[in-house]
């Protein structure tokens, strides 16, 4: 069996994941095992799985393998330098079995080696090892490899391009086998046979290094060409070397054509399998074929063997299935031989049971047999005992009394055969051959006179014996045949009393038998359990069976689910997503669906792509606002709210002043349609995808398109919320925001993050990065409508913005009342007039005595300068100084100015003129030296470093301000462009080409979706939906979902483990999947391999209680426990 690429492989798959993988970023990187890892890659709507065993194979796989829970330091090291990168380039290294993978153009490298013991090494651009998966040590055909070192590429296998294949070469690299051949000692019997048949494709394989062994083989049998001559004979004949070079060159070009094929065929070799059961279905061909080979070829030499051929399109997809198919029949393996262990030890500690309450009860029936035996020969029994004890009587030894009896039975004496040897005298008992009294009752009753009539006299016992010793010898066979008892008789107590033991035994063996009933149920169900526990832990240790990985559907990244009238229902999971789907899929004739909740996310009702214009059923309206009320707090609450709905031309990105609101706000303009109260009940529930051949079969069951009228349909939706209308105060629809939940981005043109509470940033930096939360009751709380109701009469319905909600977890701040936002410039006007600095007591008297107040107000960058101004005036006089120095800061002028307006006291005044006198010759550079000699100038020059470092900050924190402010708004105007584009699109009735045609597309393959497969239906995958529980009405797999005390994933386990436990019920089980009520194989399977986390991710509800059919029943089934018999003190019947 082939378990490592060759050159020719790792060429082939080098340039199948170039053409895959190129441009795909890096998601994450796993362990499997400790030399097979998992490379995840994405793009948007794109993912592929790289799986990488070192040393042996590399491919995409479409299976899901469990990883490792914690990362290796290998992994972890890949995952530092490698975690988001971009592949830019796949390659093979020459020709050597190596392959190269460049990350952000060559920044990052990454090698696969598929030779020897394999190795994968990290290099950065200039192949300087970064992390590998083991060390090498230099040897004769490799180099050393450690951290540190760099990566020598020039030493692999034609590294600068493999050389052109001339009759020279070839010569060369045939007598390089000959002479290495004369060099080794030679090989006799079987071997030598085998050598001399591979002597020739072996020394090709050494020299001809781009030709892989099994290629060189094929092009021999393509071209008829005798590959078992030897080495020496090619050599030898010009002819043979020429059609060898032939030969090799064809080789060569198929290489070629493989890897400039548009589509490379795989191909996979397989046994017929001995050990395969004959009742397998012939298109299993997993089951009745053993995989032995593969290749991006079909092998002429294969062509007339047992082999079977597999074709695959694609060479990656021909490896997957082989090593994948190899890897889950290990797996499945050792879960059934670990369930075989199972019930091993079940079966011994069962049998351990049975065998220990057999035991008790055998005893039972030998002391009842012993008791009824003793009571049917009483008289013998009697003359036994008193024979004996009158023989211990008369003071006979022991042994004595043994040969004596031992005489008596020879003679013939029938008392002396109901003793059995030897004696038990030592524990005053002896063992009596009774006869059982079930054994012929004829012979019975005629033993029953003849042992009465031996009690009457000793004659008569003696004529009696041998009448029996007669009876005997005439029927030796039927005496031989009756069954006898060993019974120990007690030699101190009467054959009654004996008779009583024997029944007392049986009683306390009784008794005992009880008691170990219950002891050994106990002990076995704590047994069963136990081994129950270690195969469902050592079944968790174990990888699970490997399943194909399930592609997602483009909606299933939003909350989604179908309506019972086949509409699709989207809504995103936070603010970046609604904006997603404003964007993309909110078109001419859908609806839109909100509340008025905290946290309600709102809902897209996606109306018939060939119907745009038509209405949507109240049935629809009303599911999908259930659900919109269902995410909100009322859920938490229990409050029974409504939702309302307006059209898609309702809702704008462009707010009532002319700007672009920001992500996840919206602008409602028009009325509202209010829905009735919401149910707080939502379902999780299976919706299978069946295939385009099965879709026909449901056509019936599909709901049709009836001619109603819209003015109908409008009415019909207008009367049932007339009830709820009429319950709202007239103000409930008025001018109102809905603030969305923060969303946090890092890509250039997205808002920008301001800070709250700093005065410069614009009103629209602030609104678009400020946490705001939603009202729980309609109510103004915007300052600026109240201004406009007192100024203007108020106008119905004239605009209401709001947010589509990011979540039931968004920041729960108040929003700020919302003003125009203006231009920028103004924007900073405002905020530089709100920072003036109050006047203090002193300026303010000052001021109103005319003086003019001192300002203390001074440039950041002088005040160190100012500080050492007024340090030099406490120690020098200030008049010298400044006539010696030249100019100061500004601050520091200024304070000398004042200084010398005020005369000095008298000691300080000398002190100055003595300074002035004593450096009247110190120039500048003497000043300096002298500062600096005395440290003083140290000071200084660090509060100016400073103060120079403080200005940096400020530039830089005034250029970002600029930045993200010329980012918002260039974001502004695209918003704005891209809004008026689909407005004039909406109006003209005008579609995007590519997008509405993919869209339309989309909406139609909704029929392949059903809640309910029918018989011969094909069903390709399941998917997990949650929606509300009056669009579940048809679904087959549901399990109800309230609000209570649970956590959403305990909640998803316990409905997926009723699932699975119903699906190994043989009742629920259809296996030939025809009855639609019960469980079919194919259905349950598929829910086997949801992943968990897969499941709570689409409930869109936190605390919950989970109802499903069986009620109790189910719960107890997931948690492993038994309905309990009906306990309680009972009823209180008088």
């Amino acid at each position: 069996m082939k378990q490592r690429f060759s050159s020719l492989d790792v060429k082939v798959i080098a340039h199948e994941l170039s053409a895959k993988l190129t441009s795909l970023r890096v998601t994450n990187v796993y362990d499997l095992s400790s030399r097979i890892f998992l490379i995840k890659f994405h793009k948007p709507d794109h993912r592929e799985q790289l799986l990488i065993d070192s040393g042996f194979r590399c491919h995409l796989t479409e299976y899901a393998r469990t990883t490792a829970g914690t990362p290796s330091g290998f992994v972890a090291k890949l995952r530092k330098y490698l975690k988001t990168r971009r592949i830019t380039s796949v390659a093979q290294i020459g020709t050597d079995r190596i392959l190269e993978f460049q990350f952000s153009d060559g920044l990052y490298r990454l090698y696969l080696e598929f030779y020897a013991g394999g190795n994968i090494v990290l290099t950065d651009a200039e192949l300087n090892v970064l992390s590998l998966l083991r060390n090498v040590d230099e040897g004769e055909e490799h180099e050393k490899l450690r951290v540190g070192l760099k990566y020598n590429l020039t030493i692999r296998q034609n590294y600068g391009g493999a050389p052109e294949l001339t009759k020279e070469r070839v010569r060369q690299a045939l007598q390089k086998a000959v002479d290495r051949q004369q060099n080794q000692p030679e090989a006799t019997g079987k071997k030598a046979k085998k050598a001399s048949k591979d002597s020739l494709r072996k020394a090709l394989a050494v020299s001809i290094t781009e030709c892989p062994p099994l290629l060189v083989d094929h092009a021999l049998h393509v071209a008829n060409f005798d590959s078992t001559l030897k080495p020496e004979e090619v050599i030898a004949d010009d002819s043979l070397m020429e059609k060898l070079v032939s030969v090799l060159q064809d080789a060569r070009k198929i290489t070629d054509e493989i890897t400039t094929a548009d589509q490379i065929k795989g191909y996979i070799l397989a046994k017929p399998n001995p050990s395969a059961p004959t009742n397998v279905d012939e298109s299993s061909d997993k089951s009745r074929l053993l995989y032995d080979d593969f290749h991006p070829f079909r092998p002429q030499q294969f062509e007339n063997s047992d082999y079977t051929f597999l074709e695959f399109d694609g060479f990656n997809k021909a490896v997957d299935e082989f090593f994948s198919s190899i890897e889950g029949q290990k797996l499945e393996s050792k879960l059934t031989e670990r369930e075989q262990q199972a019930k091993k030890k079940l079966e011994k500690a069962r049998k351990e049971h049975e065998d220990r309450i057999g035991g008790l009860q055998q005893v039972q029936e030998l002391n009842f047999r012993k008791a009824e035996a003793i009571l049917a020969n009483v008289h013998r029994v009697t003359e036994a005992t008193e024979a004996v004890n009158g023989l211990i009587r008369q003071g006979m030894d022991w042994v004595d009394i043994a040969r004596l009896i031992e005489r008596e039975q020879n003679s013939g004496n029938a008392v002396a055969q109901l003793i059995k040897l030897p004696l038990k005298l030592n524990e005053n008992t002896i063992t009596l051959l009774l006869d059982e009294t079930n054994w012929e009752e004829g012979q019975e009753v005629e033993d029953e006179g003849n042992e009465t009539s031996s009690v009457s006299e000793d004659s008569d016992e003696e004529a009696a014996g041998e009448e029996d010793g007669a009876k005997k010898k005439s029927a030796p066979v039927k005496v031989s045949a009756r069954p006898q008892l060993a019974i120990d008789i007690d030699l101190s107590l009467t054959a009654w009393a004996n008779s009583t033991e024997y029944f007392d035994q049986k009683k306390t063996a009784a008794n005992k038998e009880d008691r170990t009933l219950q002891a050994s149920t106990r002990a076995l169900k704590s047994h069963e359990k136990k081994v129950a526990e270690d195969l469902k832990k050592g079944l968790k240790q174990e990888k699970e069976v490997l399943r194909p990985v399930r592609k997602q559907h483009w909606f299933e990244k939003f909350i989604y689910f179908i309506s019972s009238d086949g509409y699709l229902v989207l809504g995103g999971k936070d603010a970046q997503q609604n904006e997603i789907i404003y964007r993309r899929f909110l078109r001419k004739g859908d609806v839109y669906v909100h509340a008025d909740l905290k946290g309600a996310m709102p809902m897209i009702i996606k109306n018939k792509p060939d119907t745009p214009d038509a209405p949507i059923p109240p049935s629809t309206l009303s599911q999908a606002g259930n659900l919109c009320i269902c995410t909100s707090d009322a859920w938490d609450s229990k409050a029974v709210m409504s939702a309302w709905w307006v059209r898609s031309d309702q809702v704008s990105k462009t707010g009532q002043t002319g700007e672009f609101l920001p992500a996840g706000m919206f602008n409602l303009k028009g009325k509202k349609e209010f829905l009735p109260p919401a149910q707080l009940v939502v379902g999780l529930t299976v919706m299978f995808e069946i295939s385009e051949s099965s879709k026909a079969n449901h056509q019936k069951h599909r709901i049709q398109e009836t001619a109603v009228s819209a003015a109908e349909m409008v009415d019909e939706a207008t009367d049932e919320t007339k009830a709820a209308d009429a319950t709202k105060t007239d103000n409930s629809d008025d001018d109102e925001d809905f603030p969305d939940a923060k969303i946090e981005s890092d890509s250039e043109d997205d808002f920008p993050d301001a800070k709250m509470g700093q005065a410069e940033e614009s009103d629209a930096e602030s609104e678009a990065a400020a946490p705001r939360s939603n009202p729980l009751q309609s109510r103004r709380t915007d300052a600026r409508d109240e201004s406009d109701d007192e100024d203007e009469p108020p106008v119905a319905h004239k605009g209401d913005e709001f947010a589509m909600s990011g979540g039931r977890n968004g920041s729960s701040a108040n929003e700020e009342p919302q003003e125009d936002t203006g231009s920028v410039a103004d924007t900073e006007q405002t905020s530089k007039s709100t920072g003036r600095r109050q006047l203090s007591a002193r300026e303010r008297r000052l001021a109103r005595k005319g003086q003019l107040p001192e300002l203390p107000q001074v440039p950041s960058d002088a005040a160190p300068a100012a500080d050492d101004a007024a340090h030099e005036d406490g120690s020098s006089a200030e008049e010298g100084s400044a006539k010696t120095r030249g100019k100061v800061p500004g601050t520091a002028t200024s304070q000398g100015t004042k200084q010398k307006n005020t005369p000095l006291p008298r000691g300080k005044r000398a002190k100055a003129k003595k300074q002035a006198a004593k450096y009247a010759a110190q120039d500048e550079e003497d000043r300096e030296l002298a500062m600096r000699l005395l440290g003083s100038k140290s000071g200084q020059q660090a509060a100016e470093a400073a103060a120079q470092e403080k200005r940096q900050k400020e530039e830089q924190a005034q250029a970002d301000k600029q930045r993200r402010r010329e980012q918002h708004l260039r974001a502004q105007a695209a918003g704005k462009a891209a809004e008026e584009a689909r407005l004039r699109a909406l109006e003209n009735a005008e579609d995007d080409d590519e997008g509405d045609e993919v869209l339309k597309t989309k909406l139609q393959n909704l029929d392949a979706f059903t809640g309910r497969p029918l018989p011969n239906d094909e069903i390709l995958s399941a998917i997990p939906v949650c929606a509300p529980w009056s669009a579940l009405s048809s679904y087959k797999y549901k399990a109800k979902i309230q609000p209570g005390s649970t956590k959403r994933g305990k909640a998803v386990k316990e409905v997926l483990a009723i699932w699975d436990h119903a699906g190994k019920d043989a009742k629920a089980l259809d296996k030939s999947s025809q009855d639609t009520e019960r469980i079919w194989p194919k259905e349950i399977d598929l829910i086997r391999g949801w992943k968990e986390m897969e499941v709570v991710g689409i409930v869109p509800v936190s605390k919950v209680r989970v109802m499903i059919a069986g009620g109790r029943r189910g719960a107890e089934i997931a948690k492993g426990k038994k309905k309990s018999a009906r306990g309680g003190r009972g009823s209180k019947k008088k």
